[in-house]
């Protein structure tokens, strides 16, 4: 029967959803040490980003070659988020407890910019991490200036996070699909965003590799390209100024002689 065919969209639906609950307890396994969820949520979005572009990547050794590739950067970029999370909490909890008046307005404010601005980074990251290869802090200005280069993209992916939370909100009975799929299912559905947001970025014969990009430095090379071309039509009017000025001195010479 064509519905039982491996080609059928019933069949790849399947193979998906089971790919997906593979992932789900590769991630769930690998984050328990804590330490390791950085590489783990790496790995993760190293597949299904492979997926949202139509490859067909093998699951768990895909997932493990990201995890060994990136597991010191994204435990360093996983720590160091941490820490200023924690910052961030108690921020937030002293000025909800402690502080009155107009400083708190001001100190909420403040916190909400940048516990929005952490938050949109922390979406971008580790997606970023797994499709570049490049320094940690590089890696976290790329996401953070990513994010704002693709702001209504980057409002999707946050309300993408956010519909587990307005599942369990609405039913109790979602708890047992969020268990199998939950944690790969978002993070599939973001990089179906994923894609379309990196791809201007990504050389086309490095996409056909499928592994890690080269060191993402787009921003800081459209940065060295517009000043350059700024430097270039600057230089260019300042000659162009000179040549005319000197085309009318000596009109002005002609002229006296």
């Amino acid at each position: 029967m064509k519905l039982f065919n491996l080609d059928s969209p019933v069949m790849v639906f399947l193979s998906k959803v089971a790919n997906l609950m593979i992932l789900n307890v590769l991630t769930i396994i690998c984050c328990i040490p804590i330490f390791t969820a950085g590489a783990a949520i790496t790995a993760l979005y190293y597949v299904t980003i492979k997926m949202a572009r139509g490859d067909d990547p093998y699951i768990i050794k895909g997932y493990f070659k990201s995890f060994k590739e990136n597991f010191k950067q994204a435990t360093i970029i996983w720590l160091i988020m941490l820490v200023i999370l924690a910052i961030i909490a108690v921020d937030w909890r002293v000025t909800l407890v402690m502080m009155t008046g107009n400083s708190a307005k001001i100190m909420k404010t403040v916190l909400f910019i940048v516990s929005f601005l952490l938050l949109l980074t922390g979406l971008y990251i580790f997606p970023v991490l797994s499709r570049f290869d490049n320094t940690v802090k590089n890696t976290f200005r790329n996401a953070f200036l990513i994010s704002f280069m693709n702001l209504p993209k980057s409002v999707l992916i946050v309300i993408i996070h956010l519909i587990p939370a307005a599942l369990l909100l609405v039913t109790i009975q979602a708890l047992p699909f969020l268990f199998l799929l939950g944690i790969p299912a978002v993070a599939y559905f973001s990089s179906l965003l994923y894609v379309g947001i990196f791809k201007r970025f990504e050389p086309e014969e490095q996409v056909q590799d499928g592994e890690n990009l080269a060191p993402l430095s787009f921003i800081v090379e459209e940065e060295q390209e517009k000043q350059a071309a700024l430097e270039a039509e600057a230089a260019a009017k300042t000659a162009e100024s000179a040549e005319n000025k000197t085309e009318t001195d000596a009109v002005e010479t002609e002229n006296q002689i």
